[in-house]
């Protein structure tokens, strides 16, 4: 028999939303603007049984809110919402199902997909289904957050210093075999001085975390066996996702995860969370009822204004959420603020950023969720990355995010890749180069845009592996179940040809010129690089391009296989953008100075400064980068770069010179030094930076 409806609590306050204990009991608080009542139900600490069933007594501004005296931390309970069941009219309550306060910190139970969980009847989906969900539903636990921070700093690294490093928390460490098993593939496993070492040999400032909010698994991925490894299928934004934890010394996954950020920011190391607040677990309006869509499917998602019955879907993912209603809009700060503030993570990076910023006709830079970001005196102090398009329509946005913000900038991925990887330039000319290797110009400095906003990369965590890159020029999706439809189709051509693992030492000296010259590209360049786990090292994914769903040895970086060249490469490249940063974050003009040296020209193989025609000439792509007020260097800098398959001489300009990197060495060791006006050897696939008498570089 299920408990009766009491009304035995307190009326209490409409904030904070959701659980607060005080010390003397529990403050609820939930909002909906369109639910007849709110009752809160209580569960013996395993979840399993129903032991209280009590109405939230006050309504305030939309908030349902009431008082538990004597109740405390560890307190397991859900919510049942009362109200219209109108699908046509986007109401879609049903008290018949247990739903996940949104603000939960913890979440108690492991997800399963079964009917009760759906709102409506699978088979007639205007039809309410009645069947209770409780026994199998997710619920929340109340905690108290209290822990020992020990005096915790962030690092706030400047940003023309910062370096990127995306990674997967268990990926990352899973098959590392310098860590103890009970670790790998963990937040404690990140925090292991082996993994702390490896990112301090790199010389990265920064990890961006692939998600950790609370996640479940699509319904077809569990069906075929699945999971969704990626995690960009949130149920609960305030949740650390405990997948992720492995317990160690006796650890919730919250402050398992706080041991991590104190660590990192030990070694100076910033931890940025990869976000997705464009849509939530409940998909379309064949969806589940978990949590937002029980509790106010009418505020909580977008929906189409001809057919309120209609998700509109900007994600891809069946449903949007509605940045546009106040309370929604509350909880993306409220989530944002408790990460920074509660766990002291230092940025985001925003999926599907342009959803944050439609309104009711498109995307709006100055929308209200940029607006209270920029006056909130917490987040805007930390760093902010878009990636700056969705599926909707208008969704393109690169270059047109609020100043302060950072994005992805895919122009500088593509062109490099078309640079570096095509046999014929005829989509990808230097003058494209140049553009993408000074901060796309025409994207940011139009709108007073500094640099450094732009980050740079030639891989992410979706698509290719740098190595797969330089091997495959098909996908290899076979494993995710879509009959390699998914992810993308066609790689470019890397004149390998031969596709995959080979023994050929020809074909893995080609792979790794290709390998060293994009990635010394991309972590030279001005802007902000960004670098994916695993691609220092030289891992592969097999040609999957699209392993959101591999939980395997497919995306675990396999460190047995480490290219230890590649690792001290990539180390010495970004030692030496830390100490010459080759291109200051403010944009060039390309004028003289009062000495009469130009602040960056463009040169020709034969000495010659580069212009007309000749930025759109094919025939060769050799081309050299004359710094003439480098970032942090003390005298001028002078990089070249030859994407060709054959070697050329390149005619130095006068003055003394000193190579100190060449892509054409496994390490990128390069120490020759001479007079200008000499022609030097420029091998092909490489990338060679030589620096000016006066500056000073530590080997």
């Amino acid at each position: 028999m299920k408990p009766e409806l009491t009304t035995a609590l307190l009326p209490g306050k409409p904030w904070p939303l959701g659980a607060t204990w005080d010390g003397q009991g529990i403050n609820f608080a939930v909002f909906s603007a369109h639910a007849q009542a709110m009752a809160l139900c209580l569960f013996d600490d395993t979840g399993a049984n129903e032991t209280h069933r009590l109405v939230l007594p006050a309504h305030t501004n939309d908030v349902w809110h009431g008082y538990l005296p004597g109740a405390g931390p560890g307190l397991v309970y859900g919510l049942r919402a009362h109200g219209f069941w109108r699908p046509d009219r986007a109401h879609r309550f049903n008290p018949h199902k247990l739903l996940l306060d949104p603000y939960a910190r913890e979440i108690v139970g492991a997800f399963e997909w079964r009917d009760e969980h759906f709102g409506a009847d699978r088979q007639h989906l205007l039809h309410m289904d009645t069947r209770d969900n409780a026994v199998f539903a997710l619920k929340a636990r109340v905690v108290h957050d209290d822990f020992d921070w020990q005096g915790d700093q962030p690092p706030c690294v400047p940003l023309p210093d910062t370096v990127l490093y995306e990674l997967h928390v268990k990926g990352f460490s899973k098959l590392n075999p310098q860590l103890p098993e009970a670790l790998r593939g963990s937040y404690a496993g990140l925090a292991h001085p082996a993994s702390l070492a490896h990112l301090k040999r790199l010389g990265v400032t920064s990890v961006s975390l692939l998600p950790v909010h609370y996640a479940v698994d699509e319904e077809r991925l569990a069906a075929i066996g699945l999971r969704n490894y990626w995690g960009y299928n949130t149920l609960g934004f305030f949740a650390p996702n405990p997948r992720l934890a492995c317990g160690h010394g006796g650890l919730n996954p919250r402050d398992e995860f706080r041991a991590m950020v104190r660590a990192l920011h030990a070694q100076g190391i910033e931890v940025l969370l990869d976000v997705v607040f464009n849509h939530t677990a409940e998909s379309d309006g064949t969806g589940p009822t978990l949590s937002f869509r029980g509790l106010d499917n009418a505020s909580y998602y977008r929906h189409a204004p001809e057919s309120p019955a209609t998700f509109e879907n900007h994600s891809g993912c069946g449903n949007t959420l509605d940045i546009r209603q106040p309370r929604v809009l509350q909880l993306v700060m409220d989530s944002l603020r408790y990460w920074v503030g509660s766990m002291h993570v230092d940025g985001f990076r925003f999926d599907l950023a342009p959803v944050l910023g439609r309104g009711d006709h498109g995307f709006e830079p100055g929308g209200p969720f940029f607006t209270a970001v920029a006056q909130d005196p917490v987040l805007s102090q930390v760093k902010m990355i878009a990636e700056p398009w969705d599926i909707g329509p208008g969704g393109y946005q690169v270059g047109n995010f609020p100043r302060g913000w950072l994005e992805w900038n895919d122009h500088f991925r593509d062109v490099m890749r078309g640079f570096w990887l095509q046999d014929i330039r005829s989509a990808c000319t230097r003058g494209d180069f140049a553009l993408r290797l000074c901060a796309s110009s025409d994207l940011y400095q139009r709108r007073n845009r500094a640099p450094a906003v732009s980050v740079n990369y030639v891989v992410s965590h979706d698509g290719f592996t740098l190595r797969d890159l330089v091997s495959y020029s098909e996908r290899r999706n076979q494993a995710n179940g879509e009959n390699n439809r998914d992810g993308h189709g066609h790689n470019l051509s890397t004149n390998c040809g031969i596709e995959g693992p080979t023994d050929d030492p020809q074909i893995n000296a080609l792979r790794g010129r290709l390998q060293r010259a994009l990635l010394a590209t991309t972590l030279l360049a001005q802007g902000t690089p960004m670098l994916c786990a695993g691609d220092e090292l030289g891992h592969s994914q097999r040609g999957n391009n699209n392993p959101y769903c591999q939980d395997n040895a497919i995306t675990w970086i396999d460190w047995a296989h480490a290219d230890e060249d590649l690792i001290d490469f990539t180390a010495w490249v970004l030692s030496l953008r830390r100490q010459l940063l080759p291109f200051g974050n403010r944009w060039y003009s390309g004028l003289t100075d009062t000495l009469g040296l130009h602040d960056l020209s463009w040169l020709r193989s034969n000495g010659e400064v580069l212009q007309g025609q000749a930025w759109r000439d094919n025939s060769e792509g050799v081309l050299g980068c004359l710094i003439g007020q480098p970032g942090r260097a003390r005298a001028p800098l002078l990089l070249l770069v030859n994407p060709d398959s054959e070697t050329h001489e390149f005619m130095l300009p006068a003055g003394v010179w000193q190579a100190v990197l060449d892509t054409a060495h496994p390490r990128g060791a390069a120490r020759w030094h001479g007079q200008g006006e000499f022609a030097l050897r420029l091998g092909a696939h490489s990338l060679v930076l030589l620096v000016a008498a006066g500056n000073e570089v530590a080997f």
